[in-house]
């Protein structure tokens, strides 16, 4: 893999993450902190059923003890999309999970913007549920710290009581505790030999395309199609508008006139492995997009135009105005044009 190429990655990974944090702020601004909460509960439970049995073998946790194997996971799983999670073990049936800063899920000033029904969310969503995908009812997850409360961050504990635990135990907090030292040593790392720099970066650029396609997915069951579209393209032109310049300047790019424009919008489109044609007169053509896959009827249609409003934006931030128009060539083939407004 080329130079190129990682640094296709690594601007996917910053835009995709980018528009999941502007969509964040933008329902939260819009719609209020029961919408979110609402939201971030869906995401995350979607997010929970597609990944976390998956991944246990593939980051080598099968046969820990569950509390240790939960604890380890966070470490693991988030620390592939640039995540930072330190782990504290304590006993077989009690580890620590503390989330370092910037934190990924809300970075930047947008840890200031979120309510904490978004935290409650993603709890109740996540963490709440190992233990019934583990089989073990009396896994649960006990939080000491939350950050958008102004705590001391994202903190708690994986632990096996010694009895079930009803629906509304598996979720529990003890705002008072603090966890133990932390210890380099006990730091889990992947399997070595399976996650090469190549697997790593791209997973770190699907890390972040994952949240924004299961974000909108789970949006539309929350939200009206119309509304979810106007909030999902208005988030998108002003990222667009936002990181243009940025990416383009980590990726050694100029986009200044419309060819220029559409060879970066071709690059970024490659690094997600999509079939994308050569520029012929500001034009061309995209297939087998990554964004949609296993997407159909509203869902896709609105995955699609609020990404496709990431690179409108980017148009819309350059001196010329450039406008961009995607057309359907067929229902697996796109048509960009690139053109000065």
């Amino acid at each position: 893999m080329t130079e190129k190429d990682f640094a296709s990655y690594e601007a996917l990974a910053k835009l995709h993450h980018a528009y999941f944090l502007g969509l964040q702020l933008i329902v939260s601004s819009n719609k209020g902190p029961d919408v979110v909460g609402d939201w971030m509960f869906r995401l995350f439970r979607k997010q929970h059923e597609d990944k976390f049995l998956s991944s246990f073998e593939k980051l080598g946790l099968t046969g820990l003890p569950h509390a240790v194997a939960c604890a380890k996971y966070h470490v693991l799983s988030n620390g592939i999309g640039s995540v930072p999670v330190e782990y504290m073990y304590e006993s077989d049936q009690k580890a620590w999970v503390r989330f370092r800063y910037p934190r990924w899920m809300f970075a930047g000033p947008t840890v200031c913007g979120m309510p904490v029904s978004a935290s409650r969310g993603f709890l109740n969503g996540w963490y709440a549920e190992n233990g019934v995908s583990l089989g073990n009812p009396r896994l649960g997850y006990v939080c000491v710290s939350e950050d958008v409360t102004g705590e001391f961050g994202l903190c708690g504990y994986f632990k096996e009581y010694d009895h079930d635990l009803s629906e509304d135990e598996r979720l529990q907090f003890a705002k008072g505790e603090r966890p133990p030292p932390f210890v380099e040593a006990d730091q889990p790392a992947p399997p070595p030999g399976d996650w090469t720099p190549e697997r790593l970066a791209k997973a770190n650029r699907n890390y972040a395309v994952e949240y924004v396609r299961n974000g909108i997915s789970q949006l539309l069951n929350v939200l009206p199609q119309e509304e979810v579209s106007e909030l999902c393209e208005k988030s998108g032109r002003l990222i667009g508008l936002q990181y243009a310049q940025e990416l383009a300047d980590d990726t050694g790019f100029e986009i200044d006139t419309p060819e220029a424009l559409g060879e970066f919008i071709r690059y970024l489109l490659e690094g997600m492995g999509d079939d994308v044609g050569s520029l012929e007169n500001s034009q061309f053509t995209h297939g087998n997009l990554r964004i949609t896959k296993g997407f159909d009827g509203a869902v896709r249609e609105t995955l699609l135009a609020g990404w496709v409003s990431l690179f409108q934006g980017m148009g819309m931030s350059r001196r010329g105005l450039y406008k961009i128009d995607v057309d359907s060539e067929s229902d697996a083939t796109l048509v960009w044009r690139i053109a000065a407004s």
